[in-house]
């Protein structure tokens, strides 16, 4: 959930709200900007007094994510969109009709009649990250929930902006659709992470020996995944 605090001094932070069942109060800029975890009890009062006490250290952290920003998209033809690490060209043309985007050797083809309209292809284009997303995803966790013998959960598609992915109390996992961006072994990370989580609902020295289980290079992977980030947000 958006919200905006204003300061004494008058600025203004905005910043996205999740609140979960933690101790603390997490604090963590992203490309998208800043995301607060917090406990669910916490008073808003309080919340806004730790986000006030950390004003200079969000103000640091939020410059250095506009330097490093990528141009936002034009959704022009000819444009580069990213497919499983691989750089692919947006090929959009006009048609009378809408017909089904189609993909093959490094193309994205769109042809519609409000082709020149960017927010129409956006949404051309999203649909089809997500469409591709859902078997695609549903594969690697059967693959790896029979790996480490756990029965393959409940998939679910994500847009949040902060989270790759995530798994609840149900054990149903969702995992963002912005990872078909990803090149394939750091969505086989995410997957085996959020499995993990059937076994162990934290991050604890046993969490991690699970991950490590199914997925030996977990830390190097977070750490590619870390630098990924700012082009996957890109859409």
């Amino acid at each position: 959930m958006s919200h905006v605090l204003t300061l004494l001094s008058g600025e203004q932070i905005n910043y996205q709200l999740e609140r979960r069942q933690r101790r603390t109060v997490g604090l963590k800029v992203t490309a998208t900007g800043l995301v607060i975890h917090a406990p669910k009890r916490i008073a808003q009062s309080q919340l806004e007094g730790i986000i006030a006490q950390k004003a200079d250290w969000i103000r640091q952290k939020l410059a250095k994510v506009s330097e490093n920003q990528l141009p936002s998209r034009t959704w022009q033809d000819g444009e580069q969109l990213l497919w499983l690490g691989s750089s692919i060209t947006l090929d959009l043309q006009h048609a009378p009709r809408a017909k089904a985007v189609s993909y093959t050797s490094g193309f994205l083809q769109l042809a519609m009649p409000n082709y020149n309209e960017p927010s129409a292809v956006k949404r051309k284009v999203i649909q089809w990250y997500k469409k591709q997303a859902l078997p695609d995803f549903s594969r690697r966790l059967t693959l790896f929930a029979t790996k480490l013998g756990v029965p393959t959960p409940i998939l679910f598609l994500s847009s949040a902006q902060s989270r790759w992915g995530s798994c609840n109390s149900k054990k149903e996992i969702r995992l963002n659709w912005r990872l078909m961006q990803a090149p394939p072994h750091l969505i086989n990370y995410v997957v085996c992470h959020e499995l993990a989580h059937l076994k162990e609902m934290n991050h604890s020295a046993k969490f991690w020996a699970v991950v490590a289980s199914i997925y030996p290079d977990y830390k190097l992977a977070e750490k590619e995944l870390k630098a990924w980030s700012p082009k996957l947000h890109t859409i």
